[in-house]
Order: structure tokens, then sequence, then C-alpha cells
């Protein structure tokens, strides 16, 4: 998967000078291809390091993962963030690399695949800070937020839950609107546990969905659930969609790894 990974403190991005001593430590020659995330504070901080990178004569290419299909409350506009389908582009992409492909391959690879995936979430529960121990946002006990981000965002709507056949409803829908399907095409489908949810919660709406995907007549070349791109210990799960486009990329999922989070 990842050659190396670098985090700031919690729901903040690393700094510059941090992310070009990762990059420097990397750099053997060949280049490095970052995967960052799409949130504001991110790109910034890459976006100038990149920039410092080149100047140092090192060969930079990145992707943006952009997959969360959520909306602003305020303006309807899609929100584009990056999310738990960022797991499927450093899988695909980490095993490419592995494979020996050049910088320009991987940046081809990912522009493919980035604009392939699409995520919706939805939590029961925000996270806990262990310093205070009090959520970050309040989400009344029964309720349901969906467009939920991994960094605490509140979602798009937040509503009483009734079932797990109604939330995939919902978000199935929604990511049909996105992708335009029709019969016979084929999907990768990703269930994250965002941290808190239970392993049951998991399995019962990865169900909920399958079926819902037979109805569509979808075919479902990989399946994947378990807790992949958590925040903290938020009760809440993710749908991905993935349109299946290139068969190397199914090879590279199945590819083993010794990444514990896969």
């Amino acid at each position: 998967m990842l050659t190396a990974a670098i985090s700031g403190p919690i729901f903040i991005p690393p700094r510059t000078h941090d992310i070009l001593e990762t990059i420097r430590f990397l750099n053997n020659g060949k280049g490095v291809f970052i995967i960052i995330k799409n949130f504001e504070a991110d790109i910034k901080e890459f976006s100038e390091t990149i920039h410092q990178a080149r100047e140092e004569g090192i060969l930079v290419k990145y992707t943006i993962s952009h997959d969360d299909i959520s909306v602003e409350k305020s303006n309807f506009q899609i929100r584009h963030r990056g999310v738990a389908g960022t797991i499927l582009l450093h899988k695909i992409l980490g095993q490419a690399a592995k494979n020996g492909a050049s910088l320009d391959e991987l940046e081809k690879i990912a522009f493919s695949l980035s604009t392939s995936i699409a995520t919706l979430g939805v939590a029961t529960k925000f996270a806990t800070l262990l310093k205070d121990e009090e959520p970050i946002f309040d989400l009344p006990s029964q309720y349901i937020s969906y467009g939920i981000g991994i960094h605490e965002e509140p979602g798009y709507r937040m509503r009483s839950f009734e079932s797990s056949e109604v939330l995939a409803v919902e978000l199935i829908n929604k990511i049909k609107m996105k992708f335009k399907w029709t019969e016979g095409q084929e999907f990768i489908l990703l269930i994250n546990n965002l941290g808190g949810a239970s392993k049951l919660e998991e399995l019962v709406l990865a169900d909920d969905i399958l079926q819902l995907l037979d109805i569509e007549r979808l075919n479902i070349s990989f399946i994947k659930t378990g807790h992949l791109i958590t925040s903290l210990d938020m009760s809440g799960l993710s749908v991905t969609l993935c349109r299946f486009l290139d068969k190397s990329w199914i090879t590279a999922l199945k590819s083993p790894t010794n990444a514990f989070a896969w």
C-alpha cells in the first residue's frame, strides 16, 4: 500500500516542513507520488510542500482524493472531500508502484480511479476527544446524521433512526444519482466502519446494500468491509462504490499486504 504516511494533530493536517522531510526521506531518484485528501487545509500544506520539493529537484506528482458526494446544507454543492474511498487509491496505486509503475503511469491510473469513486457516510454518534470525553458535535440519541465527514464535519441532514434498510436506500439512491448506472455495470463495494459501530451493524448494513445492488442488477466484483478509514470512536458507517474500469484494479485489491487496516 503506502511506503509512508504522515499526519498532524487530530483533525489537523501535517505541516509543510514535516511533509518535506518525509518526501526527502522517501526519494530514491525516481520521485515520489502523493495521495492527498481534499480538505482546504491539507491542500494548502501539501501544495506548498510539493512546490518546495520540486525546487529542490525532486520529482513529485500527486492525486487528490475527492470521493465524498454529500452536499453543503447552505448551497447544496457537493463537498468532494477525501473520505473512505481514499483507501482504494492507497491499495491500487500502491500495488502499481510496487509493480514498477512510473510517476506518469501512477498519475494516469489515479485520474481514472479517483473520478470513479463515490462515498456517502452516516453517524449515530460523533467522536469524542479523550481530554474531555465529550462529543465534538451534538447528535441526539436515536438520530442519524447523513453525509458526515471523517474530521467531525456534520452532515447535510439529521433524522430519527428507522432501520438499516432505510439508511441503505438513502445512501444507494444518492450514489445512483452520481453514477447514473445501467444494468450489468461492474462496481467495487466498500463498507467502512468509522470507528465505533459494532460488527453487527456493519454487516447488517452491508447485507442491505448488497440486496439493493442486486435489485439494481449490478455486478459487484469486489467487496470489502471493516475499520479502514476511521474517525476515533465515531459510531458510523460509510458506503463507497467504485466503477470498475480496469481488471488490474481487482488484481491489486486482492494482492497481499501487511498493512493492518486492510
